[in-house]
């Protein structure tokens, strides 16, 4: 096994098959500027490379990964390294699109947490497996911010408003219900992952006749290990219907609207979850997550991703007067007492035109534009 960036990434070789372990346990996986950039290399490298034919990518504790470093991505901002956030950013999400039209097999191993930045690198993959320990949430509206790294795809292409539901309200859902919604392609219990790993290296080794592995190959290895995940009553899947009713409104007030209006005729807990967590969330985020969520439902991951750099550019730029990523931050990650001073206060404040300035193009050359090559995408689905 070999390591670099102080042990913050593990590498490891059995036979054609290569492993990437995330090694930051006790920061949760968090993706940080440099491993960011040595994913992105390293996926590269495993393309081209003839003698590598599959990449396993698995996180080392209690979490897959929970996301980006968000810390450092403001520590670099309040020092005025504008650099390193634009590189952090790019890297990012050129790595999320590589892996998504990734020509070899690439198979994630979700055991844990899976949130944020370690969503992006996986949910556009075509091997998604999850675990009874594997929880999703996208809770970036809760901190000033906005579900990005391709979100904006994943997320519109799931069962009827379920998306919005998850992007707006940053609920949990665990890996029997990621298997229902589409989000995961496969369930296997924690106890047999590793066997499943070692029952991939070892076949996939030993037709060495061909350069190349076929994909079922991989589907029926990973088969003989997978279990039918059973939904509990309480489900929030089973909610669906309401969750349509909802989500389904044209703005965040009517949607809000929608839920407390059901509220008072219905007493269901993830109704009032729902109601409490957008309240408490920035206005201009939510306003933010909504339009990007309808957007990239008629949109490719290429021009997903494309906008998303707009997006989060201007985020970090301050256009607009916009200060919420900061003030959220602030709050959640180094005060820690979670007293929100969003600006504006209140959705009726936030207005359409300026919510729709988010997604254009960034004029200013500290931050660029983001090119990425027409590549194929594989299609989301069960296999």
């Amino acid at each position: 096994m070999s390591s670099r960036l102080n042990n913050e990434i593990l590498f490891e070789a059995t036979s054609c098959v290569q492993k990437v372990i995330l090694n930051r346990p006790t920061k949760l996986n968090c993706l940080t500027f440099e491993m960011i950039g040595e994913l992105l290399r390293t996926f590269e490298e495993y393309e081209k490379d003839p003698q590598v034919r599959a990449v396993i990518v698995k996180g080392k504790g209690k979490a897959f990964c929970a996301g980006g470093d968000v810390v450092r991505v403001i520590q670099f901002m309040l020092h005025g390294d504008l650099y390193c956030v634009k590189e952090f950013y790019k890297n990012q999400l050129t790595l999320d699109y590589l892996v998504a039209t990734y020509k070899k097999p690439v198979v994630f191993l979700i055991n844990g947490a899976v949130m944020g930045g370690g969503a992006g690198l996986s949910m556009n993959a075509k091997f998604r497996i999850v675990t009874e320990n594997t929880v999703f949430a996208m809770p970036e509206a809760s901190f000033g911010h906005y579900p990005d790294v391709g979100a904006s795809y994943f997320l519109s292409r799931l069962p009827g408003h379920f998306g919005e539901y998850l992007g707006l309200t940053g609920e949990k859902i665990n890996g029997s219900e990621m298997i229902a919604s589409g989000l995961a392609t496969h369930f296997v219990y924690s106890k047999d992952i590793e066997s499943m790993e070692n029952a991939l290296c070892q076949v996939l080794s030993l037709n060495t006749s061909s350069k190349s592995v076929n994909e079922s190959d991989v589907s029926r290895i990973i088969n003989e290990f997978v279990r039918i995940p059973v939904l509990k009553e309480r489900s929030i899947l089973k909610r669906l219907d309401a969750i349509n009713r909802c989500f389904c409104k044209d703005t965040v007030e009517e949607i809000l609207f929608a839920l407390e209006k059901e509220a008072t005729t219905i007493d269901d807990k993830w109704m009032s979850n729902a109601i409490k967590s957008m309240k408490l969330a920035s206005p201009t985020s939510l306003k933010i997550t909504l339009r990007s969520i309808r957007e990239g439902r008629k949109q490719t991951l290429r021009q997903c991703l494309i906008r998303e750099f707009n997006i989060s550019g201007h985020i970090l730029l301050r256009s607009f007067n916009y200060n919420d990523f900061y003030e959220g931050g602030k709050a959640i990650f180094f005060t820690k007492d979670k007293k929100f001073k969003w600006e504006p206060s209140n959705l009726e404040q936030v207005h359409d035109a300026i919510v729709m300035q988010f997604s254009e193009v960034v004029h200013d050359d500290r931050w660029g534009y983001l090119e990425l090559p027409q590549r194929q995408l594989f299609k989301i689905s069960k296999l």
